[in-house]
């Protein structure tokens, strides 16, 4: 029976498990097959001496003077003799013989161990990921299930899901892999750790490992935003003036953001500083594209943003991208508008407003410091914001606002037609591409002419 307690240390110290847990399944493997030998209906109890390294059952039976069953009763003279101070009406544990165990009992007592011991070592895995939400792990890929990958994490296996993988990244079996803990589910098959690398919160986690500074607080990721695999921004503040949150995160020639890069597989990242001024942040968040003015409307949490005909498709980013981070960046609306566009519209709203006369050019300029950046936006203003214009009466607003309208319904109409032409020029460019190449004209086939020979001189007779 010593090689049993020698198992239950062996077990408990392979496992990681504590030896009261595999002490009890042992137990609890005992008393299951006690009851498959002896029936449920007996009150029966196992216990394990860690003298003896045996697991004692014990029958308790009420103590009595005289007999009526047997299955139940003890008389009270045989009891004594286990228990000197039992009374009549005591429950005393009367050892049972368990060296009649068969093969079969045996089986059933080691399954109840297996199963005992595979719950306690979900539970330790549970227990000690669950507060390992929101770390960055690492693992080795060991196979694919439905698009999703199982990862080795050392004590547990991680699933990271298809949804939760960068599109660009590929990886086999036996690959080393970073990612991040989104969450922890306790299961009946075990704990489930999900993974993903995916997640902002990955990026975040990536610079707090790289920047030390990010890790002691002194600077902080105010914002983020992300394109896996794509595209990234961040947007980060210092609490020391004296540290430049920016230069701190992108490090000496570029080695820490490198890093993090690396790491992403050539995702670009921006590094932006935070600013409380919503104008300089949005301004930062666009970089690397340069920015001529804003226009804000507090109101709606929109900004027009101007930029140089040059920098417009750097400012919006291929397929929007640019513009669609800064937006998530800052919570701000932005619309992105050109130089050139804008004086188009400072020349529409100049017409709109000539009605009132002595008005023009400036006036349309101060119209678009308010933040009305259309003939739309000028028709459906209301008449108290042009009131508050100098020189300008309550007919005069309302007669900007209808020729607002006006104009507005020619400016769709020119617009509609550009259109109109601009489409049938590409029809047209795209028909003539199509069209088979035109056969050359046959030449006309002509009679051959008969060489005439050499010239002669004309002979001239003697008289």
């Amino acid at each position: 029976m010593i090689l049993l307690k020698r198992e239950i240390d062996q077990i408990a110290k392979d496992k990681g498990i504590d030896r009261k847990i595999v002490v009890g399944a042992v137990e609890e493997a005992m008393l299951q097959a006690a009851r498959r030998r002896y029936g449920n209906e007996k009150e029966i109890e196992a216990r394990f001496n860690d003298e003896t390294g045996e697991v004692e059952l014990f029958e308790f039976r009420t103590v009595v003077e005289h007999i009526t069953d047997p299955e139940t009763q003890v008389l009270v003279a045989k009891a004594r003799e286990l228990d000197a101070e039992c009374e009549v009406g005591d429950e005393i544990g009367v050892k049972l013989d368990t060296e009649g165990f068969g093969r079969i009992l045996a089986q059933t007592a080691k399954q109840v161990i297996i199963q005992r011991v595979r719950e306690a070592e979900r539970g330790i895995v549970f227990d000690e990921y669950k507060d390992r939400r929101g770390e960055v792990v690492n693992g080795i890929v060991r196979r694919f299930e439905k698009g999703s990958l199982i990862v080795d994490l050392g004590r547990a296996e991680a699933l990271l899901p298809a949804k939760e993988q960068v599109p660009r990244e590929n990886y086999r079996v036996g690959d080393r892999i970073r990612a991040y803990v989104i969450d922890v589910n306790k299961e009946a098959k075990g704990p489930q750790i999900i993974l993903s690398r995916a997640s902002i919160d990955f990026l975040a986690k990536l610079f707090a490992q790289e920047v030390p500074e990010i890790y002691e607080g002194i600077v902080t990721i105010e914002s983020s935003a992300r394109e896996p695999g794509v595209r990234s921004k961040i947007a980060v503040a210092s609490r020391d003036s004296d540290v430049d949150p920016v230069g701190a995160c992108v490090g000496m020639k570029g080695s820490r953001v490198q890093a993090v890069v690396q790491e992403l597989r050539g995702e670009r990242i921006d590094i932006v500083p935070w600013s409380p001024d919503p104008a300089r942040y949005v301004c930062s968040s666009l970089s690397p594209a340069q920015v001529s003015k804003v226009i804000i409307d507090e109101a709606a949490k929109s900004m027009d943003v101007i930029v140089p005909d040059d920098q417009l498709s750097l400012a919006i980013g291929r397929k929007g991208q640019n513009v669609r981070l800064a937006v998530q960046l800052t919570g701000w609306r932005i619309d992105i508008k050109s130089e050139s566009k804008m004086r188009e519209v400072a020349g529409w709203l100049a017409k709109a407003v000539s009605v009132v006369e002595g008005w023009g050019e400036p006036e349309a300029e101060i119209l678009l410091n308010q933040g009305i950046a259309s003939l739309q936006d000028l028709s459906r203003v209301s008449v108290d914001l042009l009131l508050q214009l100098p020189g300008i009466d309550e007919a005069g607003a309302e007669a900007i606002k209808a020729r607002a309208a006006e104009l507005a319904e020619e400016q769709r109409r020119l617009e509609a037609e550009a259109a109109a032409a601009s489409h049938a020029a590409e029809l047209a460019e795209m028909a003539a591409a199509a069209a088979p190449p035109a056969e050359p004209m046959p030449v006309p086939a002509t009679e051959p002419v008969a060489d005439p020979g050499p010239e002669r001189a004309p002979q001239v007779e003697e008289s």
